[in-house]
């Protein structure tokens, strides 16, 4: 096996988490099934492996098998003892100070999920209510949450594996919407969630803006295979991809989403499901499609997808930008003043998007097992907003068995995932997903993709 610099430290908290009880010691360091070591584990080395062209969770696991971290118990506080590291994550034998500070937003999320939510009875997990409570309470306590602070925080979507021509034209949007004084929110990884950020950044600058908010959400499942990108000054770790999805549209304001592959899609499908059910008819609620001219092809499919899948009453929920990032900023910025006016006139939280009605379709974390992915209701006999619930779960589960350890190690073990469902369906999802493939936007770094699914029809 190759081998890879690494490094060991010692490293303490900055501000809060300086101190531990012996239980939130214990509960980390315990490795049987109902600790926290595995994913406080692996959610630090991928938070280390920041920078790295590795966007597969079994290969980053695999290759620092010997990464270790515990924490040390003194009489001032608590240390973290880090061995194996990779040395990515240091400069001249000292971490990176973002990383330093991922580490210990790690740290805080995890014990907070299993001390204050998962084990705490004032959370009703089996009620939409109480699944949206756990989200604002996670972010709370993340302290991402601004009463203070108008409108101001757009959300991107878009994928890891992109060209650099869709890269430089994310990080233009972002700059375009920075000059603004637009805050932007992504899943924290590479790509087109790094390009946004960084734009924006460069646009704060230039106004003298010097608390721009650069927030990235994840996951436990898909952080190591979107380590968090440096700019990201906010990381917040919501326990599964259904709380991360909440997240996103109770803290955002706007969505612009750029090209992507299949986690893309996913997110696609979420939210329109969401903007489709009749509750939300009259919430103002600002989505964009952008990218530049030669992603012009791929927003075509996307849009002919949507059209034949969940019908033109969701095409209407979108607008399509191509190669302006000025207007796309424009836009955003005038439809974010629609949303505080509504929210205004309503009495609605401006932090927290409390009115958006969120079946609990969307909520239920959906675990992408062979079992669990041909039991899919694919059909067009329902309501368009639940059959874009499955259709999203469909996604989940092809990103699953690319990028994430579990979901790789399934499809090693079982075989494909079979997706069923009606053919009128099923072939424009084949061909959306074959023209991914086709276009290299399943993998980072030109690595030959094998597919992790069968369409059947």
């Amino acid at each position: 096996m190759m081998e890879y610099d690494v490094v060991d430290t010692q490293i303490s908290p900055e501000g809060r988490l300086d101190v531990l009880s012996q239980a939130e010691v214990g509960k980390l360091l315990d490795t049987s099934q109902g600790g926290l070591y595995k994913v406080f584990r692996n959610c630090s080395l991928a938070v280390l492996n920041c920078g790295s062209l590795i966007d597969d969770g079994k290969e980053l696991l695999e290759r620092y098998k010997s990464f270790d971290i515990s924490i040390i118990q003194r009489e001032r506080g608590i240390k973290l003892d880090i061995r194996g590291a990779p040395a990515i994550a240091f400069v001249d034998g000292k971490m990176i100070k973002g990383i330093h500070e991922h580490l210990f937003a790690v740290l805080r999320d995890i014990l907070y999920v299993n001390e204050q939510v998962t084990n705490n009875p004032r959370f009703d997990l089996g009620s939409s209510g109480g699944l949206t409570e756990a989200v604002f309470h996670i972010l709370r306590n993340a302290d991402v949450l601004r009463p203070m602070i108008s409108p101001n925080i757009v959300v991107c979507w878009g994928g890891h594996s992109i060209s650099r021509e869709e890269y430089d034209y994310s990080k233009s949007v972002g700059y375009e919407m920075g000059l603004r004084g637009l805050d932007i929110c992504t899943g924290c990884g590479p790509g087109a969630m790094k390009g946004p950020m960084k734009g924006a950044a460069i646009g704060h600058t230039k106004q003298r803006i010097t608390s721009g908010r650069y927030l990235g959400i994840s996951e436990p499942g898909i952080i190591a295979a979107e380590s968090p990108n440096p700019i990201v000054n906010d990381l917040v770790i919501l326990p599964d991809i259904e709380k991360r999805l909440e997240a996103f549209v109770r803290l955002g304001h706007g969505i612009v989403v750029f090209p992507g592959g299949a986690g893309t899609a996913e997110e696609i499908l979420y939210i329109l499901g969401i903007l489709l059910h009749p509750d939300n008819a009259e919430i103002p609620f600002p989505l964009i499609f952008s990218g530049p001219s030669g992603a012009h092809e791929y927003f075509e499919q996307i849009h002919h997808f949507i059209g034949l899948t969940l019908g033109e009453k969701a095409q209407q929920r979108y607008k399509i930008i191509i190669e302006d990032p000025e207007a796309v900023a424009r836009e955003m910025q005038e439809n974010i003043k629609r949303v505080r006016e509504f929210r205004k006139a309503r009495g609605d939280a401006y932090y927290f998007n409390w009115l958006l009605k969120i079946d609990k379709e969307f909520q239920k974390p959906f675990a992408p097992t062979h079992e669990n992915v041909r039991n899919l209701k694919l059909h067009r006999n329902q309501a368009s907003h639940l059959l874009a619930a499955d259709l999203r779960r469909a996604f989940s589960a092809v990103v699953a068995g690319n990028v994430k350890d579990e979901g790789i190690r399934a499809i090693e073990q079982f075989g494909h995932f079979e997706i069923h469902g009606d053919r009128e369906i099923m072939e424009p999802m084949d061909a959306l997903l074959a023209s991914f493939v086709e276009q290299s936007r399943m993998k980072l770094g030109g690595k030959a993709y094998l597919p992790c699914y069968r369409v059947v029809k």
